[in-house]
C-alpha cells in the first residue's frame, strides 16, 4: 500500500478528502467520536469499491499505563476516550459496510493498525419489516411521558407494548393514559413476576415481525433503536444484542460489582457458546418474531437476557453486538438486587456449560 494514498484527516474535513483521494487515514481519530458507527457509515457513503481505510488507535490494554501518563504530565491530557478491542472495531466496521483486510499490533502493541475496505455497495431493497418494541416497566412513573416520544419512527409500522409489573408508584395510570392518547401504544398489565416474565408477556402480545427490548428505565437512549432493526433488515444479523461495554459510561451508569460480574459473564458465555460476547445483560435486543416463537424459556433467568440469547445460539442465529452508550438513570432507582439475581445468573450459566460444552 503506497503512502501517497493516503491523507490524515480530522473529522471536520472528510469531504475535502473523500473528493481528493481515493484512500484514507484515521490516525487516533477514533477514540474521539461519539457515534463510530454513524460515524462510518456517513464514511461508507463516500467510498468506492477501491477506497481502504487505514485506522491506527492506541491498544485497549494500555489505556491504564496511558490514562496515568496524562495524569501525571508525561503525556498530553485527552478527554475521556472510546478504548476498542480488535472485536469492537471489527463488529463496528462490519455493521457500517466495511470488512477488515488485515489487523498489526507495533511499537510493543501499543499502536493497533487496522485496514478495511467498503463492502459492495448495493441499492437499499431491504424489505420493509414491522416492529414491536416491547417496553418491560416498573416504578417508572417519571420515564413513560418521555420514552413515546424519544423513539424515532422506522419499519413498515410500529407498536409499542408497555408491560407493567406491581409498581408502587403511578406507572400504570401513566402507561393507560398513553394508550388512550396513541392508537399504537398497548399496555399490558404483568401476571407474573420479574423482568423475565414481562418480556415474554410482551412477545406473546407482539404482532410485529421483529421484536425490541427496550428497557424503561432509559438508560440507554431510543434514537440507537434503528442500529438494531437496521442489523436485521439488512441481513447483517439475525439477533441483534446490545453492548454497554464499548463506550465510555456516564458515571454511576453501572456500579463496579455490576460492571465486574457483566464482564465475567462476557467472558464465560464467549468460552462456553464459542461466540463473542462483550454484554451479556444488555436489556436492548431485537430478534425476528419467527425465530422467538422457536424459543425454549427458563424461569431461572431473571431477566431473560440469558434465555433469549441461548435460544439464538439453539437455533443457530447469526448474532451481532450494536454498541449503544449507557447513562445514568434521570428517574427513580434501580430493580435490579444484585446478589439474589446474581445467583439465578450463575445456574443459567452452569446450565450453558452443561448444555453446550459438556455434551
Amino acid at each position: 500500500m503506497r503512502r501517497n494514498m493516503f491523507q490524515q484527516f480530522y473529522y471536520k474535513d472528510l469531504e475535502k478528502v473523500y473528493r481528493k483521494f481515493n484512500g484514507i487515514i484515521l490516525d487516533n481519530v477514533i477514540g474521539d467520536i461519539p457515534d463510530l458507527q454513524n460515524y462510518f457509515e456517513e464514511l461508507y457513503e463516500k467510498t468506492s469499491p477501491d477506497t481502504k481505510v487505514l485506522i491506527s488507535y492506541h491498544n485497549d490494554i494500555w489505556e491504564p499505563i496511558l490514562t496515568l501518563a496524562s495524569k501525571i504530565g508525561l503525556r498530553r491530557k485527552v478527554g475521556i476516550q472510546n478504548w476498542l478491542d480488535e472485536n469492537d472495531l471489527k463488529n463496528i466496521l462490519n455493521l457500517s459496510g466495511f470488512e477488515v483486510i488485515s489487523t498489526q499490533k507495533r511499537f510493543f502493541s501499543l499502536t493497533v493498525i487496522t485496514i478495511a475496505r467498503p463492502k459492495p455497495h448495493s441499492e437499499s431493497n431491504h424489505p420493509k419489516y414491522s416492529v414491536s418494541i416491547i417496553v418491560p416497566v416498573r416504578n417508572e412513573e417519571g420515564n413513560i411521558k418521555k420514552i413515546i416520544p424519544s423513539i424515532p419512527k422506522f419499519g413498515q409500522w410500529q407498536e409499542i407494548i408497555f408491560v407493567e409489573g406491581y409498581s408502587l408508584d403511578k406507572t400504570w395510570e401513566k402507561v393507560k393514559d398513553e394508550e388512550r392518547k396513541r392508537g399504537n401504544v398497548f399496555a399490558v398489565k404483568q401476571k407474573g413476576k420479574g423482568k423475565a416474565d414481562a418480556v415474554r408477556l410482551g412477545c406473546k402480545k407482539a404482532k410485529g415481525d421483529i421484536l425490541i427490548i427496550y428497557d424503561g428505565d432509559r438508560t440507554v437512549d431510543a434514537k440507537d433503536l434503528p442500529k438494531f432493526y437496521d442489523a436485521l433488515s439488512s441481513e447483517i444479523g439475525e439477533f441483534a444484542n446490545g453492548c454497554r461495554l464499548v463506550y465510555p459510561m456516564e458515571t454511576q451508569a453501572m456500579q463496579t460489582l455490576n460492571k465486574i460480574g457483566n464482564q465475567i459473564f462476557s467472558w464465560l458465555f464467549t468460552w462456553i457458546l464459542g461466540q463473542h460476547f462483550k454484554d451479556t445483560l444488555c436489556g436492548t435486543k431485537a430478534f425476528f418474531r419467527k425465530d422467538y416463537l422457536k424459543f425454549k424459556h427458563s424461569k431461572a433467568d431473571p431477566f431473560g437476557d440469558f434465555d433469549l440469547i441461548f435460544g439464538a445460539i439453539r437455533n443457530n442465529l447469526k448474532v451481532v453486538e450494536i454498541p449503544v452508550r449507557y447513562k445514568g438513570r434521570v428517574y427513580g432507582s434501580t430493580n435490579i438486587h444484585r446478589f439474589r439475581n446474581g445467583l439465578g445468573l450463575l445456574k443459567m450459566t452452569a446450565k450453558a456449560f452443561l448444555e453446550f460444552k459438556a455434551q
